[in-house]
């Protein structure tokens, strides 16, 4: 069965890493050079398997059948994140999680059709919780980075949660039919690959470093979704920002840098040390985006 492999991939990974005993710079990142080999290795699969076949997934089929299975995968997760909220004893969110997932299941046709998104009842906000964010929830607030074969970006309070998530709350898992199974697994993984096209090529234009680049972002969008904050709408930004936009990593406000270029060039040269700055401070402020890249990894 392909998910009893992967998760004692899991386990493996998380007992092997469990025994590294590298120092580095970043306390979030003890582990930085075997999670960089992890990393190298995640991105050789992808480039030469996964991103191929996403993109073809996304060339042949039209909109609205990508739409429908994204929705159904989506209806999954929504049943995890329900779960999840009742073991964290917060029972009105879990009621209004189990509410989307039984509206989208029935009226939405098995979710392919997101009916608790329209406007036309009270779920429109998705909630997203896993087993990780319960472990959080629970006292295990900080745990060190750590990059899984196949999964990608994690830690190890994270990778505790991706198994138990995947052996005992997955709905998929209790199929009975071995190909239908496997099928909705391989479906999974190209729909979230599918989805995560457009913000991994932003990730490799973007970044100088993309293995630090993407476990800043990473981090950074855990510690909103376990804190309870808002999280950025990251696909709207990369659909509103343009090759001038940059975003203000202080503000969390799109900026037009062209503006801001044509101000400096009117400006005296004794301006020019502040020109430098700006300039950094843009190059810096783009780091934000990437956290979109591992949301549903």
């Amino acid at each position: 069965m392909i998910i009893n492999k992967y998760i004692k991939l899991i386990l493996i990974t998380l007992l092997f890493s469990a025994t590294i005993a590298i120092a580095e710079e970043n306390p979030k990142d003890p582990y930085e050079g075997f999670n960089r080999g992890v990393y190298k290795f995640n991105d050789t699969i992808d480039g030469a398997i996964l991103k191929p076949i996403a993109m073809g997934y996304n060339y042949v089929t039209p909109d609205v059948a990508k739409k429908g299975v994204n929705n159904f995968y989506n209806n999954i997760t929504d049943f995890i994140t329900a779960v999840n909220s009742f073991l964290q004893l917060n029972f009105e969110q879990g009621m209004t999680d189990a509410g989307r997932v039984i509206v989208n299941t029935t009226v939405g046709l098995l979710g392919f059709i997101d009916v608790s998104s329209t406007n036309v009842n009270n779920y429109k906000e998705r909630n997203r919780e896993d087993f990780g964010t319960t472990l959080a929830r629970y006292g295990w607030r900080d745990s060190a980075y750590l990059v899984l074969p196949l999964f990608g970006p994690s830690t190890f309070r994270d990778g505790t949660g991706l198994a138990v998530d995947g052996l005992f709350i997955d709905p998929i898992g209790y199929i009975d039919n071995v190909r239908l199974r496997n099928a909705l697994y391989v479906g999974k993984i190209i729909n979230t690959r599918a989805q995560l096209l457009d913000a991994t090529n932003l990730m490799d234009d973007a970044s100088i470093d993309p293995y630090a680049f993407q476990r800043d972002s990473w981090l950074q969008m855990r510690e909103a979704q376990i804190a309870g904050k808002q999280e950025i709408d990251y696909d709207k930004y990369l659909d509103y920002l343009s090759d001038d936009d940059t975003f203000d990593y202080a503000t969390d406000d799109a900026v037009d840098t062209s503006n801001n270029q044509n101000q400096i060039e009117d400006d005296s040269i004794s301006h020019f040390e502040d020109f430098n700055s700006v300039e950094e401070k843009n190059k810096t402020s783009q780091r934000p985006l990437a956290s979109h890249l591992i949301s549903s990894l």
